[in-house]
């Protein structure tokens, strides 16, 4: 996980994960990217909204019933692709004459 987030360490900012022992090591992630590093409640998907959304998309592509080991890297870049490639909405801000933000 360093090392796939390390060339973007200026953008990330903080990292939000499930409660999976696959972040035993969560004190050295947050450190080597000096970011911050909060776990989500069990149950609680909805404070993990981007990685279950993209989940969700991602199983466009593989659905539940697909044996991983048989996805070949062909398909991994060409659903890597059209996922990175997607169109998402985005809330444009701008400034009030106050100095406020607000949301266009």
């Amino acid at each position: 996980m360093i090392g796939l987030l390390k060339p973007h360490r200026k953008r990330v900012r903080t990292i939000t994960s499930d409660n999976g022992k696959e972040f035993a090591g969560h004190e050295e992630i947050a450190s080597k990217l000096k970011a911050d590093f909060y776990f989500a409640h069990p149950y609680s998907s909805w404070e993990r909204g981007t990685n279950e959304n993209t989940n969700g998309l991602i199983r466009e592509y593989f659905p539940k019933n697909r044996d991983f080991t048989t996805i070949t890297q062909q398909e991994i870049n060409m659903a890597m692709e059209r996922l990175n490639s997607r169109p998402r909405r985005s809330v444009v801000y701008s400034l009030t004459e106050g100095g406020q933000k607000s949301a266009m």
